[in-house]
């Protein structure tokens, strides 16, 4: 009778824990490759998606992954569309007035794609020559700052790089390992295009997870299962993935 007692107890604590368990919806624009993408099979892949479901499985939550459009996606965080977005967001000091970030994830620099034997290696020769980049990234803001250059926004980075490889445009610039994915990768543009530069910001630059203003029950768990991912050294084993040494 007792042990009936016990389990029954057991049965209820787990269908508790199950009902507390909170499923975090998170957003991304699946058109920045290798950090989001959506494969053959259109499913959302990526180092981003990896660590998603790796801190999910960490942190005992549920992760549920939309793809989103960029143009919308901060305002869809601001309506309550989703909980959260993991879509290689850079956190600025103009973000964080709209909205929160968890603890960084990974650090970023601006790579500048040209094509192949253009000849230009740093901003100087950039000036009089049109740069794209994907609208509302760290990318166009960099683009913007350089000094007579004619920036042009695109709603998706790889219809920048199309662009650039058909001779329309003379630069794009992104997020360096998009940038290195294009340039050096990507079997459509490898022999065309090469990566020209990287721009070193005046100080670093890290990607983290956007949550709404306020909503500090989400950045701690988020920041909880990070934490844990990169204790236990997935995050290393992710990032060996995607990225190599």
């Amino acid at each position: 009778m007792f042990k009936k007692f016990l389990l029954a107890l057991v049965a209820v604590a787990f269908m508790a824990s199950v009902a507390q368990a909170k499923t975090i919806t998170f957003a991304a624009d699946a058109t920045w490759p290798p950090m989001e993408m959506v494969d053959a099979h259109k499913n959302i892949v990526g180092f981003c998606p990896e660590l998603v479901a790796a801190m999910a499985k960490a942190g005992g939550f549920t992760a549920e992954i939309k793809n989103t459009a960029w143009d919308g996606i901060f305002a869809g965080l601001a309506s309550g569309k989703y909980d959260a977005i993991a879509s290689s967001v850079s956190i600025t000091d103009e973000r964080k007035v709209a909205m929160d970030f968890s603890d960084p994830y990974f650090e970023v620099k601006q790579g500048v794609v040209v094509r192949e034997g253009s000849g230009i290696t740093d901003a100087a020769g950039l000036k009089g020559k049109t740069i794209g980049a994907q609208i509302g990234t760290t990318g166009y803001f960099a683009a913007k700052k350089i000094a007579g250059a004619d920036p042009k926004s695109y709603d998706e980075v790889g219809l920048a790089i199309t662009d650039l490889n058909n001779g329309r445009l003379d630069a794009v610039i992104c997020d360096d390992a998009v940038a290195a994915d294009y340039a050096l990768t990507n079997p459509n543009y490898a022999k065309s295009l090469s990566l020209g530069f990287l721009i070193t910001p005046d100080s670093p630059e890290y990607l983290g997870f956007a949550v709404e203003k306020g909503d500090t029950e989400t950045v701690e768990i988020l920041n909880k299962a990070l934490a844990a991912v990169k204790a236990s050294g997935e995050y290393d084993k992710i990032f060996a993935k995607w990225f190599g040494k």
